[in-house]
């Protein structure tokens, strides 16, 4: 009992021991860590110095669609005209999760990578898929060459290894109408990688709206990004969420079509026939004239059914066609979102400050593990504490 009393009671000072003596360790070795910093902050200010300029456009939308109230007084104005509109044709709101992955698509990338943009490396505009394809527009700096055989030396080793990949033939799957199948080039699949860390989406569920941004390394190049992205994607939520509505619209619209041409065209052999048979007295005439009347009479109520069904079908597609409202529309960014070259050189400091401290403790385990006495040298050992003589009676 006693003893474990006196353990407990030695804890707390074997640990104050140990503390002052890891910080003595650092005091000793301060040296070593002021280097490592100042080796990570010179670091740090080349990153920073020769980082590529970002700048961010940004857009707010509020996704609506319209809804039963605005419905309900969409079927009684179309009531008023004689116009019947089923409650079972309200559908339901596209879900603003589903834009992400519209976004993503290879056919939403693929149209957007033809946007012209302005930049400084041409006097024309020029498409975003040339601005990322072009030699002459994407020469690499020099600090892309010393990444390249350092941090991405082993990608560069595997590539050479491996020699060039012969791009696949897939015929002509696109030219196919009945094709639905996608197809990338290497440019194109390039490109649309680049692309994804141009554009990007975000969902505020608290708040209700999408922003959609655009990193460019231009600023005017950035915001037309932006506006074609919100342009895109109201068209293909708009073909998504009427496809069904349109289809129907097409479909009675052809309809109404071939009624109007028979309806005009039995008019008029009904008002020629009449002319010529003015004051007759004939039978057969009679009865023609009858004939005729029959097929004017039906045409004219099949011409005015599909016309109010026109007009219903018309009204649908208006009704459910989804709408991007604007609360925060793209502006041309005043100042670069980065590099934030402050924020670069604190944490490569720290970076520094804490790798200089790990060098003190593991290097002496490293020494002791390879045996070197250089890397030994490294770092300076505590003094000695000088043992207390005894005295002998």
């Amino acid at each position: 009992m006693e003893q474990n009393q006196n353990q407990y009671n030695n804890m707390p000072e074997e640990q104050e021991i140990d503390l002052v003596e890891l910080i003595q360790r650092m005091w000793i070795n301060r040296g070593l860590i002021i280097k490592t910093t100042l080796i990570c902050m010179v670091l740090g200010f080349l990153v920073a110095i020769f980082s590529s300029k970002v700048f961010t456009a940004s857009c707010d939308v509020v996704p609506q669609v319209s809804s039963r109230s605005g419905s309900s007084q969409m079927r009684s104005l179309a009531a008023m005209a004689g116009i019947n509109i089923n409650q079972s044709q309200d559908a339901k709101a596209l879900s603003p999760y589903v834009y992400e992955n519209i976004m993503n698509s290879t056919a939403f990338r693929k149209e957007l990578m033809q946007t012209m943009i302005d930049t400084e490396k041409t006097n024309h505009p020029i498409s975003f898929y040339e601005y990322c394809t072009s030699e002459e527009l994407n020469k690499p700096s020099v600090f892309d060459y010393v990444l390249k055989y350092t941090i991405g030396l082993p990608g560069v080793i595997l590539g050479a290894i491996r020699g060039e990949q012969p791009e696949p033939e897939y015929g002509n799957v696109e030219g196919n109408s009945k094709s639905s199948i996608q197809t990338l080039s290497k440019e194109e699949y390039s490109c649309i990688k680049v692309l994804s860390g141009c554009v990007g989406i975000t969902l505020d569920d608290k708040n209700g709206y999408v922003t959609i941004t655009a990193n460019m390394p231009e600023a005017l190049a950035a915001a037309q990004m932006a506006q074609a992205t919100v342009t895109l994607l109201q068209k293909y939520i708009t073909e998504f969420k009427i496809e069904k509505v349109q289809s129907n619209l097409d479909f009675v619209q052809e309809r109404y079509d071939e009624a109007k041409r028979n309806f005009e065209d039995i008019q008029a052999r009904r008002a020629k026939f009449r002319d010529a048979n003015l004051n007759t007295t004939r039978y057969s005439a009679r009865t023609e004239l009858e004939k005729l009347d029959a097929e004017y009479t039906l045409a004219m109520n099949l011409y005015g059914e599909l016309a109010t069904q026109l007009e219903q079908a018309k009204i649908n597609v208006k009704e459910t066609t989804p709408m991007l409202t604007i609360i925060n529309p793209v502006t041309v960014p005043f100042k670069k979102s980065k590099p934030q070259r402050a924020m670069i050189l604190i944490a490569f400091t720290f970076l520094g400050v804490v790798a200089g401290m790990g060098c003190v403790l593991l290097l002496p385990t490293v020494a002791d593990i390879t045996g070197s006495e250089k890397i030994r040298g490294w770092v300076k050992p505590l003094p000695e504490k000088e043992q207390p003589e005894t005295q002998t009676v």
